[in-house]
């Protein structure tokens, strides 16, 4: 009688100190979870100390603070998961059922293994960063956020695209260009031709100190390869990144400006 009075009351000590573990373990990841970004932060400064003396840039720091962010959740919640099961199972049997799990989750999750294992390429690989502009899957926008499953990009028009991160296959980064095509095109008539030319390409050097955002000399092309009454001259010239729409009416001023004083006028 005393024994069927005691047994119950130790079971239920029992499943109340098991109770009490599970708490703690998801607690402690709750905590984790919420000091995610400290953490992260802590861990992009370490690894920018560790590369050499080269201090990372700080859109790349933000991109891999939020990559770090995301594998500290993931892991500190699976973690708390396997540690509540390890209670009710030995150690051979949860391996087992990890091992099973994983493989039917493989087979039927893989586009969201995709998503991770991209995601943590991109820890790796440098193509592009929040704050960037591309263009992923025929989307155009500025890169707000990275984590391990999506990213999202916000397009000039104002909407949000979140786009998973095994999608991501081909990326148009804007902000890694080392110029921007300043070329312009000059409609002038034909019977001017030989002195336009003349005239064009010894600008092209001034041009290059009187237009500090110019970084070499143009080029004089004919791109259609037509002649007529009037003929098409483009200048092809390179501009520092993303300063090509200030540099060019300031290019086109100073070629109007040259071609006046020899008394060649444009074309209609």
């Amino acid at each position: 009688m005393l024994n069927d009075t005691i047994l119950p009351l130790l079971a239920a000590d029992a499943w109340w100190s098991y109770l009490l573990r599970i708490s703690l373990f998801f607690l402690a990841a709750y905590l984790l979870h919420r000091l995610r970004w400290r953490i992260a932060g802590r861990l992009v400064r370490l690894n920018s100390l560790t590369r050499r003396g080269r201090e990372l840039r700080a859109e790349r720091q933000q991109t891999i603070r939020s990559l770090f962010a995301s594998i500290i959740t993931f892991v500190v919640f699976t973690t708390a998961v396997l540690l509540s099961l390890s209670l009710f199972i030995d150690g051979a049997t949860l391996v087992w059922m990890v091992g099973l799990f994983s493989a039917a989750f493989g087979l039927g999750a893989r586009p969201l293994i995709s998503d991770f294992l991209t995601g943590v390429s991109f820890l790796l690989e440098d193509q592009f960063d929040v704050g960037d502009k591309v263009e992923i899957l025929s989307v155009i926008g500025v890169v707000e956020q990275v984590n391990l499953r999506t990213m999202w990009l916000r397009a000039p028009s104002g909407e949000l695209y979140i786009v998973p991160n095994g999608e991501v296959r081909v990326v148009r980064n804007f902000s890694r260009g080392h110029f921007s095509n300043a070329s312009v095109t000059l409609k002038l008539a034909t019977s001017d031709l030989n002195r336009a030319i003349a005239i064009l390409e010894e600008l092209a050097e001034e041009a290059v100190v009187r237009l500090p955002t110019l970084i070499e000399p143009w080029h004089v092309i004919s791109e259609t390869g037509t002649m007529g009454q009037q003929t098409e001259l483009t200048l092809l010239a390179k501009a520092k990144y993303g300063q090509a729409a200030d540099m060019r009416p300031r290019l086109l001023a100073l070629v109007q400006e040259r071609l006046a004083e020899s008394g060649i006028t444009l074309a209609a």
